[in-house]
C-alpha cells in the first residue's frame, strides 16, 4: 500500500504503529493527508514536524495523553492550534554555540514558511512572546508561540546563574538540517529523501541543548523566575500543545469531572474572541549536579496541555481570530508553577 509523504515523515521519528495512531488523532487537511511523491512541500513537512513534537509532548504529559485518548474514543480528533516554546536571551552570550533567544528557533521556522504575526509583551514575566503563523495555511497548520526571557532584566546573581546554565548550549542543527532548510527557503519544497533525513534533526532543535544544570544554579533561577527554572530542565521543548475546541467551558467541566487538574478560571482576551484554559503541568523527574559532584534528581514541573476557543473576527464571518493576548499568555504560563520536591537518587 502506498504510504503518504506525511506518514513516511512521521516514521522517521517513531514506529509505524505510533505514526498511524498519531494520524488517527489529528484533524489533517485533506491535501496534507493525501500528498505523495518524490518531493515534499514545506506545508506537508511542517505539519509532520508539528506532529512529531506533539508526539513527544504527549509522551511526557500523561494528563494530555489521557485527554487525547478520551477525545478519540468519543469519535473526535485533535485540532492542533499551536505549540509553545520558551527561549532565553543572555547578555553577552559568551562561549555559547547556540543563537540567543528566539533567534535559535526563528532560523528554523522562517525557512519552513512561518512569519511573525504578533508580538506580545509579557512584562510581568520579563519576557516577550511572538506568534509565528504559516504562510501556506495559518488556520489549519499549527502556530508556534515563541517566548523569550530577557535575562538582562534580572539581578546580577540571576544573570550569572543563567550564563552558567544556558551558556553551555550546543548547536543542534546539523549539515543535513541546514541543507533541508535551504531547500525549503529557496524552493518551498525538498526531496523526500532529504526531508526524511532532516526531520529528526529539526525536531531535535526543540529540546534541551545545554549541560545538566547545577542544583544551586537552578535554585538561583527559580528564586526570580519560574519560567527560567523550567527552561533549565526542559530547554526549548514544547512547553504546551493546544487543542482548538468549540465549547471551552464544556471541555473544562469534563476534565474536572474525570479528575484532571484543570485551571480554575478561563483566560479571556481583551477582544473577548480568544478564550483559553489548560491542565496543570505534569511533574517530571530531572537530574541535577551538586557542587560536590553528586547527582540528584528532583521532581519539577514539566509540560502541559492547553485548550483554546477562537471566535470569528467579525459577526457572521468565517475567518477566526488567530491572535493571542498578553494577559491570557501570562495566565496560562502559571500552569508550570507547581512547587518542586527534591528526591535524592540512589
Amino acid at each position: 500500500m502506498r504510504v503518504s509523504n506525511f506518514s513516511a515523515l512521521l516514521r522517521t521519528s517513531m514506529d509505524a504503529e505510533s505514526a498511524l495512531r498519531l494520524e488517527s488523532i489529528l484533524s489533517l487537511p485533506a491535501d496534507i493527508a493525501a500528498a505523495w511523491g518524490p518531493r515534499v512541500s514545506r506545508r506537508v513537512f511542517t505539519m509532520a514536524l508539528n506532529a512529531v513534537l506533539l508526539h513527544d509532548l504527549l509522551r511526557r504529559v500523561p494528563s494530555g495523553a489521557g485527554y487525547v485518548n478520551d477525545r478519540v474514543s468519543n469519535g473526535g480528533r485533535l485540532m492542533f492550534d499551536h505549540g509553545a516554546v520558551r527561549t532565553v536571551s543572555l547578555p553577552g552570550r559568551t562561549g555559547c554555540a547556540l543563537l540567543s533567544g528566539e533567534h535559535a528557533l526563528a532560523r528554523i521556522l522562517v525557512p519552513l514558511g512561518y512569519s511573525v504575526r504578533g508580538v506580545y509583551p509579557l512584562t510581568k514575566l520579563r519576557m516577550t512572546g511572538r506568534s509565528y503563523a504559516h504562510d501556506d495555511g495559518d488556520a489549519d497548520i499549527p502556530q508556534f508561540f515563541v517566548s523569550e526571557l530577557h535575562a538582562d532584566q534580572f539581578p546580577p546573581e540571576f544573570q550569572a546563574a543563567a550564563e552558567r546554565v544556558f551558556g553551555s548550549s550546543r548547536e543542534p542543527l546539523s549539515a543535513v538540517g541546514q541543507a533541508l532548510l535551504q531547500s525549503f527557503s529557496e524552493r518551498g519544497e525538498a526531496d523526500m529523501t532529504l526531508a526524511c533525513a532532516g526531520l529528526p534533526n529539526l525536531a531535535g532543535c526543540f529540546a534541551r541543548q545545554h549541560d545538566l544544570p547545577e542544583l544551586a544554579d537552578y535554585e538561583a533561577l527559580l528564586a526570580h523566575s519560574k519560567e527560567a527554572a523550567w527552561m533549565a530542565t526542559e530547554g526549548n521543548a514544547f512547553n504546551h500543545a493546544t487543542d482548538r475546541v468549540a465549547d471551552l467551558e464544556a471541555v473544562a467541566e469534563e476534565q474536572r469531572r474525570v479528575g484532571r487538574r484543570v485551571k480554575e478560571h478561563i483566560e479571556v482576551s481583551r477582544s473577548g474572541r480568544v478564550r483559553q484554559t489548560a491542565l496543570r503541568a505534569d511533574p517530571v523527574e530531572r537530574l541535577f549536579r551538586c557542587a560536590d559532584g553528586a547527582i540528584v534528581y528532583r521532581q519539577v514541573p514539566g509540560s502541559f496541555f492547553e485548550f483554546i476557543s477562537r471566535a470569528p473576527l467579525r459577526t457572521g464571518a468565517a475567518e477566526l481570530d488567530l491572535g493571542f493576548d498578553s494577559s491570557n499568555a501570562q495566565g496560562i504560563f502559571r500552569m508550570t508553577e507547581a512547587a518542586p520536591v527534591q528526591v535524592v537518587a540512589n
